[in-house]
């Protein structure tokens, strides 16, 4: 009698998970309209970043960002994004962050699946702050990127990548490694 109260509990503890993955089944990725999608987006992303420059090498820290964008074709988009990156501990009692807005172009190889990989090349203005030992700096700041994005929908899609800064300041320039995810939403 216990083992079957045991069942029978498992049983109806199970049933919410079984019709999940039956309607997961029937909700089989359709690829979007093969039509060109253009127009306006907005962009989200947070990950991990890592200074090699100055600093000890590979200090992490918390890196984010949003920005908006336009597609202008299946392969070709350009967005203005905000990024900051919080304090990499560069010295004992002394942080780094840095904030930048850089405008980025985009080539996106698009294809007939879900995810389309991509390149990217920006340009911009970045802002270093080293709490600690009282010193801040500026100068431009370029980047390069390389990613890929997953269409969940026709106007949202998961975007995963590297983006490699360089915010050129006196002295050693801040160099930044970064892997975020975030996602796109198109209008």
């Amino acid at each position: 009698m216990k083992n079957l109260k045991i069942v029978l509990l498992v049983g109806v503890v199970s049933l919410p998970f079984m019709a999940s993955a039956q309607a997961a089944d029937n909700n089989a990725y359709i690829p979007p309209e093969t039509s060109t999608m253009t127009g306006f987006y907005l962009r989200g992303d947070i990950g991990a970043s890592y200074l090699t420059s100055p600093g000890p090498a590979d200090v992490g820290a918390f890196t984010g960002g949003g920005g908006v964008g336009y597609q202008f074709n299946d392969n070709f988009r350009a967005d203005v994004t905000g990024n900051w990156t919080s304090n990499y501990s560069v010295a004992p009692g002394a942080t780094l962050s840095t904030t930048a807005v850089m405008g980025n172009v985009y080539y996106d190889w698009k294809n007939e699946s879900p995810i389309t990989p991509y390149v990217g090349v920006g340009a911009g203005y970045g802002w270093v702050n080293r709490a600690g030992l009282g010193l801040s700096d500026q100068g431009v700041a370029l980047g390069a990127t390389v990613g890929a994005s997953l269409d969940m929908t026709s106007n949202l899609a998961l975007d995963v990548g590297y983006h490699f800064r360089d915010t050129m300041i006196s002295g050693d320039d801040a160099i930044e490694h970064s892997v975020t995810a975030g996602l796109r939403f198109k209008f």
